[in-house]
């Protein structure tokens, strides 16, 4: 509680708290990534059309990891509306709201992208999860892909008996635990900053990401192997407060609603943009092996993990039941749609 406090009190002695009611407005947008990150692309071009279309009236400063504190106090910075904006992924924010562990949960989503694009823009699950954001003080605004997850490890990782024991840094979601547990391995949270020097004095034996995080992280220098199996997507939320956006003039309201909604396809190709032109560089840069899994051997983890649903739909309770469910048929039915395309 007295870190909390004095991270506000710090914050507010900066000037960092700004009034919806000022004609000209501040409004501070926290990332959960470095410079140079696919959330930092996202708050840039956020920011360029936002400024645009108020003429000026709103000026939006951008915060890298980092600058705030964690990912977990970013997102109570947003409930207190010391900043006005943040990314807030399922990672960490499904200790806070059970509902959004469904996104952290392995093989639910499906092997092509462009479904996954279709079906998280225009959801039904959206507006339960409004309902369980609007219970924590916070508005979603965006729900947005960043890549698929992909495992590096000083060993290589093609069973899930290659799991056994082996220590995985994960981010503090419940169901990123066990869903590592059902393999067998040892999980293991650690802030993102932390994590390298991890890798490096053994601490952890491996870890998760996207590609563009494990090049700008560098966590490719001290590891051996990077695999690529397609259990997961790194999904974020941008979020503000709910009173915040609520106060908000209906004008401004709109004009958030239409940026966010615009800017669903261009993330969505920065993103493979960032994760293709990162491979590269890691490729060009290192020695580290790169393992694709078959569709056997991703069989193999897929059936471990179902068992974590159940353990969702615990945590969650009946709406989290209903929110898989709705993502579950959603995915299905746009594979079907566009000629068959199997999540494993």
């Amino acid at each position: 509680m007295f870190k909390k406090a004095s991270l506000v009190a710090a914050i507010a002695a900066a000037g960092i708290f700004s009034s919806s009611a000022a004609l000209a407005e501040t409004w501070r947008f926290a990332l959960e990534e470095v410079e140079g990150s696919v959330q930092d692309a996202y708050a840039q071009e956020f920011k360029k059309r936002i400024e645009e279309r108020s003429d000026g009236d709103i000026t939006i400063e951008i915060y890298p990891y980092g600058s705030l504190g964690t990912s977990s106090q970013l997102t109570e910075l947003v409930q207190q509306d010391a900043i006005q904006l943040a990314f807030a992924s399922p990672g960490h924010l499904a200790s806070v709201i059970p509902e959004t562990g469904v996104f952290t949960l392995h093989f639910l989503f499906s092997d092509d992208n462009e479904v996954n694009e279709q079906v998280l823009a225009n959801t039904e699950a959206r507006s339960m999860l409004q309902e369980a954001y609007h219970e924590q003080n916070l508005q979603l605004l965006g729900i947005i892909p960043e890549g698929w997850m992909v495992w590096t490890g000083n060993r290589s990782i093609e069973t899930p008996q290659d799991m056994e024991g082996f220590k995985i840094r994960t981010m503090t979601s419940p169901i990123l635990v066990e869903s590592y547990r059902a393999y067998g391995a040892n999980p293991s949270p650690m802030p993102y900053a932390e994590v390298y020097s991890g890798l490096q004095l053994g601490q952890i034996d491996g870890q998760v990401n996207p590609i563009f995080a494990i090049e700008e992280m560098s966590f490719y220098e001290v590891q051996d192997y990077m695999i690529q199996a397609k259990q997961a997507q790194f999904i974020t939320t941008l979020v503000a407060a709910q009173d915040f956006y609520e106060n908000l003039p209906e004008e401004q309201q709109t004009m958030i609603d239409e940026v966010t909604n615009e800017m669903r396809g261009y993330i969505f190709d920065k993103q493979d943009e960032f994760n293709e032109q990162r491979l590269e560089t890691i490729q060009e840069n290192s020695d580290i092996e790169l393992i694709t899994l078959s569709e056997e051997q991703r069989e193999a983890f897929r059936e471990m993990s179902l068992s974590v649903r159940d353990t969702y739909i615990e945590q969650a309770g009946e709406r989290g039941k209903k929110i898989l469910e709705t993502l579950d048929e959603e995915l299905r039915a746009a594979e079907e749609e566009k000629g068959g395309s199997d999540n494993g």
